[in-house]
């Protein structure tokens, strides 16, 4: 088969739970469930550190959060690696282009892509536009709010609808004489949840199911500010803000739905059917479960994303398949360089996922770490190790720990840590959790036992050398 098209679909702040084929009670994603009849989704996918910047170090360099540098969020650090999907891409002869977020720096760092187009380039043109009053946030709703409200701006004039424009345009006028890599990259559903009005009226009046909370989670309402910050991180809001924070939400992931139907539209109107794409997203979002809001968590709405692949027909593979095998998103880049037919460097720590789509047997992992440095509070952080069925959480800075049984508790209301029945299970993961972690600059591990400590969001691959700032 010759080289394909490849496109990744990036969204911010999409729940893995949140796909109408998974069985979501209200989320409508006609679109996404069409491209997995072409290809497949699966069913435990996660990030390595749930927010946007360090997922996307993992993602452009297939290296996991603590090889990478980055192990929570911090900006203006710069992105200073020498191999990177879009180089190594460009490398083996593919066109290669960015449209939308890239939270790279310095900001409008290509990282190996030829053609960079960003959401500063969209603020621009909608300035230009004469019935436009005021800019993107104009709706007056903070970018980390709970807030929500439809959105002011008409569907055709908002980001993503921009974004997709770029990509037709791409299409139109790309080399055809070479396959092409297109990152097509959307800022939402990341807050603010401001969809269009005609999405928006599609879920406010619905029936809506309530946030999931769990026996060990009252504490973040009872702690929680008073009055709530319109960005508070957790805490509880009345019924009616409520409706309308989950109303707008299940509303933006419609309007996405639709926008990935209508680029995938494209692709078939101008005959791209050697076309391989994913459709995935950084981290997921809390939505009030368990008293939480935004990201940074181990837990599933959180952790867990969406990871939908539509291969090309050459490929000869059984399609709409679920996938149960723990994939993430380090796991991409050699992905891609494996069908590129490109060599798949050593350094990389993810695995091309190739084999599980062939059914081939693999020893494929047993199980999937991710972790995140204190983020909105000082002992807000994680490690955690999942297969799927089970998940264990430790605390670096308390050495708290907590045990699901995602099996029976996907929504993880029960920890089942220092329930004697679970003593076995618990120390279990415990132990993987010790050997995770062995060897590391924090001290968190002397292979033997875990050792709460402090944890940096970032520090320089390989030196040890640790960033405070």
């Amino acid at each position: 088969m010759t080289q394909p098209n490849i496109v990744l679909i990036i969204t911010d702040h999409f729940r893995g739970d949140c796909l109408s084929r998974l069985g979501h009670p209200v989320v409508e994603t006609p679109h996404l469930d069409s491209l997995s009849r072409s290809g497949a989704v699966f069913t435990h996918a996660y990030t390595p550190c749930p927010s946007c910047t360090p997922a996307r170090r993992s993602l452009m360099t297939g290296l996991t959060p603590a090889s990478q540098g980055m192990v929570g969020y911090q900006d203006f650090v710069p992105w200073d690696y020498n191999i990177t999907m879009a180089g190594e891409l460009t490398r083996a002869g593919y066109q290669t282009i960015n449209i939308g977020k890239t939270h790279f720096y310095p900001r409008r760092l290509h990282l190996g892509f030829e053609q960079l187009i960003t959401p500063e380039d969209y603020a621009a043109w909608l300035e230009q536009k004469p019935d436009v009053t005021g800019n993107r946030f104009a709706h007056g709703v903070d970018a980390n709010s709970w807030m929500a409200r439809p959105n002011h701006l008409p569907e055709s004039q908002m980001e993503e609808a921009w974004f997709v424009d770029q990509a037709r345009s791409f299409l139109d006028k790309r080399d055809p004489t070479r396959p092409f890599f297109l990152s097509l990259s959307f800022n939402g559903p990341h807050p603010p949840w401001c969809p269009p009005q005609v999405y928006y009226d599609q879920f406010i009046n619905r029936d809506l199911p309530g946030p999931v909370v769990g026996d060990w989670a009252k504490h973040h309402a009872d702690e929680a500010d008073d009055p709530l910050d319109v960005n508070a991180w957790r805490g509880t809001i009345p019924p009616h803000q409520m409706q309308r924070a989950r109303a707008a939400y299940y509303a933006y992931l419609a309007y996405l739905d639709a926008q990935v139907g209508y680029f995938n539209r494209l692709l078939n109107e101008r005959g791209l059917n050697n076309t391989f794409l994913l459709f995935t997203s950084d981290h997921g979002e809390m939505l009030g479960d368990h008293n939480l809001w935004r990201k940074t968590y181990a837990y599933e709405a959180s952790a867990r994303i969406p990871f939908i692949m539509k291969w090309p027909q050459q490929m000869n593979l059984d399609t709409n398949r679920e996938i149960e095998a723990v994939v993430g998103w380090e796991d991409i880049m050699p992905t891609f360089l494996d069908l590129a037919g490109a060599n798949i460097p050593d350094t990389l720590e993810g695995r091309s996922i190739l084999p599980l789509l062939k059914q081939e047997s693999t020893d494929w992992r047993s199980y999937y770490h991710g972790e995140h440095s204190p983020c909105y509070h000082p002992e807000n952080a994680n490690q955690f190790l999942t297969d799927g069925a089970w998940k264990y959480i430790w605390n670096p800075i308390t050495g708290d720990e907590q045990l699901f049984h995602l099996t029976e508790d996907p929504q993880e209301c029960r920890n089942l840590a220092g329930q004697s029945e679970y003593d076995k299970t618990q120390a279990l993961w415990r132990g993987r959790m010790v050997k995770e972690l062995d060897g590391r600059p924090e001290g968190l591990s002397d292979g033997k036992q875990l050792i709460p400590g402090p944890v940096a969001a970032w520090r320089e691959g390989g030196t040890g050398k640790v960033h405070m700032g």
